[in-house]
């Protein structure tokens, strides 16, 4: 199968295969950080008197080997850079990465051949005019010897996929309605706070950069402990509502909320008066996520009752249910299936009807918001979200009432390719980096762009995005050409 406009799989088994000056190792260090690029010329030079030296070839190979083992049985992109033209070795290579797990990439060199030869003319050590003719011969025969391999693709440079979108200046203004070319919204969701001497100021900064570029709010975790998926139990983890209450000061059009806040920690009538609180503050961009908790020790800490998952979904139900009663109009009693409220008297009234995110992918989450919330956050695993999808469409068709769907994504994002590896490094911890890279997606922004793409196709309205490295408004500034 060829490729054309996909990009390719990452991590990878990447092979290079052409004659010499077909472009070959131009191709893949224009695309890959030095580190993924195992080259038989550059391993000539290491073991031998340079690049060039043949008598140095059998051991270079045998190091060749030995290093395409090593990272493929760490899970890490290895592009091999030599001619590619040995059906053993190939054989070889595709055995070892499928065992490994890793897709098996062909990038076919298709250069003509008098190109290839007018590039050999100018090396200063050309390769023999007899060895050439040999490579370029056998070149012309492997496209269908590799059809019979079965990599999982075969890549044509030429095809290329159109680079990342160009970012867009901070006062570009963004559409009324800050949506991507993709049709997705973006929320920016906050969970680490490197705050520094000056607080106030950082949240500000980060909120503005999130305005600037198009963002279409900004979420905060309600959390009282830092969870450890974050960071460290003694850094700092604001009160969300507060928090809020802040940014509503600042003059943006983000919308505001919380991603996700548990119903174990406050009576629903109170986070109901916070949030129409909020909306009156901003005008009507306040939104809620609810979900029914999950970390029993800040319950603990914080002296709060931890119920067994089926009270707190029981919560979830509650609060929502009594959320919308408070904010219904007049100030009548209220008896419903689970609340019974003797006045609805519940001033300021929200700005606009608010929006209710549950946040959960389990079955009855998922019956829950088909029933009473507006949207269900999910997971942004594609496989997840093809296993819960039709489930949640068959409990709304049944509810008969449509729910939204956003999602919760966890990237690495770096400008280049070598940037990106630099985080993955400085994110991974003891975590072997091939099982990092597999359990984030780590890319440049046009990378993620493609991704995202996807998630679009499925239905997916919002992505929420966390950066687990935000350390301030540059960060935010590099995630922009994710909204052009």
């Amino acid at each position: 199968m060829a490729a054309t406009a996909d990009r390719l799989p990452d991590p990878a088994l990447v092979v290079l295969v052409g004659p010499s000056g077909s472009g070959k190792s131009t191709w893949a260090e224009s695309r890959y950080r030095r580190d993924e690029i195992v080259s038989s010329d550059a391993l000539r030079g290491t073991v031998g008197s340079g690049p060039h030296d043949l008598d140095a070839s059998d051991d270079a190979f045998a190091l060749l080997e030995q290093i395409v083992d090593a990272r493929l049985g760490r899970g890490l992109t290895t592009v091999v850079d030599t001619l590619g033209l040995d059906d053993v070795r190939r054989a070889r290579w595709l055995a070892a990465a499928r065992e490994a797990g890793l897709p098996t990439v062909v990038v076919l060199m298709t250069t003509p051949d008098e190109e290839c030869r007018r590039r050999n003319r100018e090396r200063d050590r050309p390769v023999p005019a007899p060895a050439l003719t040999g490579q370029l011969r056998k070149a012309r025969t492997i496209a269908t010897t590799l059809d019979l391999e079965r990599w999982d693709l075969v890549h044509i440079p030429g095809r290329e996929p159109a680079g990342g979108p160009e970012r867009p200046s901070a006062d570009t203004a963004p559409s009324p309605q800050r949506r991507s070319s993709q049709g997705l919204r973006f929320v920016l969701q906050v969970s680490r706070f490197p705050w520094g001497e000056d607080p106030a100021a950082w949240l500000a900064d980060v909120a503005r950069a999130a305005d600037g570029h198009g963002f279409a709010g900004i979420a905060l975790m309600d959390h009282l402990i830092q969870i450890p998926q974050v960071g460290r139990a003694w850094e700092p983890i604001p009160e969300p509502w507060v928090t809020l209450g802040l940014l509503a000061g600042l003059d943006t059009g983000l919308e505001l909320g919380t991603l996700v806040t548990p119903v174990t920690f406050r009576p629903p009538g109170i986070t109901a008066k916070a949030v129409a609180t909020l909306d009156a503050l901003t005008g009507g961009r306040a939104f809620v996520g609810l979900g029914a908790g999950w970390w029993d020790r800040e319950h603990a800490a914080y002296g709060l009752p931890f119920p067994p998952p089926a009270q707190r979904l029981d919560q979830v139900e509650t609060a929502i249910e009594t959320m919308r009663a408070l904010w219904s109009a007049g100030t009548k009693a209220y008896a419903g299936e689970r609340v019974s409220l003797p006045e609805t008297t519940s001033y300021p009234r929200p700005a606009h009807g608010i929006s209710i995110i549950l946040g959960g992918a389990g079955d009855r989450t998922l019956r829950i918001a088909a029933r009473l919330a507006d949207a269900v956050n999910l997971p942004s695993a594609l496989g997840t979200l093809d296993r819960k999808l039709p489930l949640l469409r068959t409990h709304a068709e049944a509810a008969g009432r449509p729910v939204t769907v956003p999602v919760l994504d966890l990237p690495v994002v770096g400008r280049d390719r070598d940037d990106t590896w630099a985080r993955v490094e400085r994110l991974r911890g003891s975590t072997p980096a091939g099982q990092y890279v597999r359990r984030v997606d780590a890319g440049t922004a046009g990378e993620h762009r493609e991704r995202y793409g996807a998630l679009a196709e499925r239905g997916v309205d919002t992505v929420f995005i966390a950066l687990a490295d935000l350390d301030g408004p540059d960060d935010v500034e590099r995630l922009a050409p994710l909204l052009a």
